[in-house]
């Protein structure tokens, strides 16, 4: 299972505790926020893209949204998001927990400035019920990113 991937990943880093995992599903922003009582734009949402055949993360705040003029601009292609039933194999998560730990070794991450403005931010844990309170370093640090990018809009209006 999904989760126990990602309490291995963390297990390396003596952070496997701070899984949080709920009764409740957190698969979307909304039930996360519900789930951890805070605001959605706290929520670090993952969605997984397509770039010349290559798996992406965008790692954004729950209430950004994927500029495409943006996102083009930075990939240089249209975004493609994946097909629900394409995200387990290709990223080594099933939708509802994709996260940027312990994923497939070919999948790029990228972590969005709307996630900058806050302290702390609750992304997934490789299941639909599971989070992990990290701060933007510790995002940092155990999502192996390689650079911060600019392509969500609704945030900052």
């Amino acid at each position: 299972m999904s989760i126990e991937k990602v309490k291995t990943y963390f297990h390396q880093y003596g952070m496997e505790n701070k899984i949080l995992e709920f009764d409740v599903s957190s698969a979307t922003v909304d039930l996360a926020a519900q789930a951890l009582n805070c605001e959605p734009c706290r929520i670090a949402k993952t969605l997984s893209f397509t770039v010349d055949d290559h798996t992406i993360l965008i790692v954004m705040a729950g209430d950004a949204k994927i500029d495409n003029s943006k996102y083009k601009a930075q990939f240089g292609t249209k975004a493609k998001m994946l097909a629900p039933d394409e995200a387990e194999s290709r990223i080594g998560h099933a939708v509802g927990g994709v996260c940027p730990f312990a994923v497939n070794k070919d999948v790029i991450i990228y972590l969005d400035y709307s996630l900058k403005r806050f302290e702390t931010v609750f992304p997934a844990c490789g299941s639909s019920n599971s989070a992990i309170e990290l701060s933007i370093p510790e995002l940092e640090k155990y999502s192996g990113f390689p650079s911060w990018v600019d392509i969500c809009k609704g945030w900052n209006e």
